[in-house]
């Protein structure tokens, strides 16, 4: 069995891809747009980093048409899952109750949140 291969996306290859998990799949014009609601981004860099992401192998890329469509390679899930390994082992020495206690100080939280925080802990609870 081949071990899980680590994904590293920089900070503007996770906007891409989040962007691309909302869609499923997009041109770099949609892409581009949707990025430029929220930061100034020329198109050129959108479409460079999006075929670096290709060569990475972060997104897939349809060619049929004139216009290419990019679609998320890897999972969202699975990203997110060993990001948040690296930042627990980097930056809280391990521990993941200090980062959830550091996201909750530092975040306001509501209600059905927390109820949800703890329908978790309960849940991981009776499994152990």
């Amino acid at each position: 069995m081949q071990p899980t291969k680590q994904i590293k996306p920089t900070e503007s290859e996770l906007e891409i891809l989040s962007v691309l998990w909302d869609k499923g799949a997009a041109t770099v014009r949609a892409v581009h747009e949707v990025l430029t609601q929220s930061k100034e981004a020329g198109y050129t860099t959108t479409l460079k980093l999006m075929q670096i992401m290709h060569e990475k192998g972060l997104v897939t890329r349809n060619t049929d048409s004139k216009t290419h469509i990019y679609i998320p390679a890897v999972n969202k899930e699975q990203t997110q899952t060993q990001l948040v390994n690296k930042l627990i082992n980097n930056v809280f020495a391990g521990s993941p109750a200090d980062l959830v206690m550091q996201a909750l100080g530092g975040h306001t939280t509501t209600t059905e949140e927390l109820n949800k925080i703890e329908a978790f802990i309960a849940t991981l609870k009776a499994a152990k």
